[in-house]
């Protein structure tokens, strides 16, 4: 028997319904997955410090605002804030960082800034950003960050009183 089997003629049409059924659950149960609601992936912690409690994924918080893009940090160049590990592309970056931490450090601790919005901690993705009245916000990807960047100022609106109730939970 053959898969195509159940398209030649005279082909009992249970075959079909079967086949149709189990390709149904299959998809069906994969878009639950997809549809799941977003979950606090990270660690306690702030700053999307990762496993080894880096904040940013390693990324260069000044570079954001100095070049307008995410730079990966270097070992040469890292300095511990709030109990994280800040990585600087430069001797320059991490002074300007030593000197005005909250200027270049992420809001709502480095959390997903439109999860925050919709009441949830989510990591993030250092390359899906924003910087708004001079201010970097982080979100979790490339699509988030387009939904973001849609009413940055209404998430920003809905994320401020929640993030504090957030971190208590």
């Amino acid at each position: 028997m053959s898969v195509f089997d159940c398209c030649r003629p005279g082909a009992p049409r249970t075959r079909i319904s079967r086949r149709l059924a189990a390709l149904l659950m299959l998809f069906g149960s994969s878009m639950a997955v997809v549809a799941a609601p977003p979950v606090n992936t990270l660690k306690p912690g702030l700053f999307g410090a990762s496993t080894t409690d880096t904040a940013i994924v390693g990324y260069d918080p000044v570079a954001y605002f100095t070049e307008g893009r995410p730079v990966p940090g270097s070992d040469a160049h890292v300095h511990t804030w709030k109990g994280a590990k800040w990585k600087f592309a430069s001797a320059e970056h991490l002074e300007m960082f030593k000197a005005h931490p909250e200027r270049y450090a992420p809001q709502y601790g480095g959390y997903c800034a439109y999860g925050v919005a919709k009441g949830d901690l989510v990591k993030i993705d250092p390359e899906a950003f924003a910087v708004i009245d001079g201010k970097l916000y982080l979100n979790y990807d490339s699509g988030i960050q387009k939904k973001w960047a849609r009413d940055p100022q209404g998430y920003i609106k809905a994320a401020d009183p929640k993030f504090p109730g957030l971190l208590e939970q």
